[in-house]
């Protein structure tokens, strides 16, 4: 083969999610849900393998992640009733030893969490958004703010899948009973007294919790637009119609628009989506950055932020509300992502080496 079209980069790199042992001793890249990710890393010259953790197997995962360059991680912040406490631990310490990790646990901590939402509401992207420290907060702040301004969505601040997300609205404000909607698959509505959903909503306060309170956006219906990015730049798109928060019909079969869609996939040149790309990566990306003191080496090789369509302005143009980021584990990904991504890993690895 031609020396000129070798890979000019020699790196190895772990690809950590969660399983069992049995996972842990079957995996190879070809098998593994990344095989994408694989092939683009290889591609560049990049040699990545497959690191399966539990908390049961963890030593021997933190010796392997110690033996490579590089760690990219793939793992939901709730799965099965398991929180990552135990495993940022491991990432922390990793790291702290010489491996380069992404996304590192401190930086989701910045912004993969809801209180991102909180902290960068002075954005374009933001909306009129409040957030609980405590229990005690959440039952003296948040009534009368539900009375007055309409329903509200609720979150929790680390969580995924649609766990600890509620709509919230008021049926009567003499008696304090409330409808509430859980954004989890297959949940209807339900009617209580707004203090039982307070007890509800109190072991949201544990591990580093608060709530976030943003108001329920209308145009919900019309989808959410997912914009992908591989640092701080845009890697593609996926639109997807969704039915969280949608309460279904009374009776009857569900209406189209009730229904979720799959998720359609686009590059980041996808003409529909380019005025959001130019707010991403010329205004919202560096100045959340600034915002959360976050450096551009230590963004995501791979998150992605979701937006729903807020109010159009007076020109009649879309607005765009962010509605949360995701920086654990953002998968699946445009076709074009894997590339963008071994790109941006070949980057950080060099300027790690240096």
């Amino acid at each position: 083969m031609d020396s000129d079209r070798q890979p000019l980069l020699r790196y190895s790199l772990a690809i950590l999610s969660r399983g069992d042992a049995a996972a842990r001793r079957d995996a190879t890249p070809q098998n593994s849900r990344f095989v994408r990710v694989y092939e683009a890393l290889a591609a560049i010259g990049i040699e990545a393998c497959p690191a399966i953790y539990d908390e049961s197997f963890a030593d021997a995962v933190r010796e392997q992640l110690l033996a490579v360059n590089g760690v990219l991680v793939w793992v939901d912040p709730i799965h099965q009733g398991k929180t990552r406490a135990e495993l940022d631990l491991l990432l922390r310490d990793v790291a702290a030893q010489g491996p380069w990790v992404s996304a590192h646990p401190d930086v989701i901590l910045k912004m993969g969490v809801k209180d991102v939402l909180y902290r960068t509401r002075h954005l374009g992207w933001g909306t009129d958004t409040h957030r609980y420290d405590t229990a005690a907060a959440f039952r003296a702040e948040f009534p009368a703010r539900l009375m007055t301004s309409g329903p509200r969505v609720l979150k929790q601040n680390r969580g995924n899948g649609g766990q600890g997300v509620w709509k919230v609205e008021a049926l009567s404000k003499a008696e304090a009973i409330v409808r509430v909607l859980h954004a989890q698959r297959g949940s209807l509505p339900e009617d209580l007294p707004l203090e039982a959903f307070f007890a509800r909503c109190e072991p949201y306060f544990g591990w580093g919790g608060c709530i976030i309170d943003q108001p329920f956006q209308s145009r919900l219906p019309e989808g959410m637009i997912r914009c992908y990015m591989s640092g701080s730049k845009v890697a593609g798109f996926g639109h997807q119609l969704i039915k969280a928060l949608i309460p279904p019909p009374p009776e009857g079969p569900a209406s189209p628009e009730a229904q979720p869609g799959p998720r359609i996939m686009h590059g980041p040149d996808a003409p529909p989506f380019q005025r959001l790309r130019r707010l991403m990566e010329d205004e919202w990306t560096p100045r959340m950055m600034e915002t959360l003191a976050i450096d551009e080496p230590s963004l995501p090789v791979i998150w992605d932020a979701d937006f729903l369509y807020g109010p159009r302005d007076a020109a009649g143009a879309d607005t765009y509300v962010l509605c949360e980021i995701n920086a654990s584990s953002c998968f699946a990904i445009p076709e074009q992502a894997p590339a963008a991504i071994a790109r941006t890993v070949a980057d950080r690895l060099a300027g790690a080496s240096r």
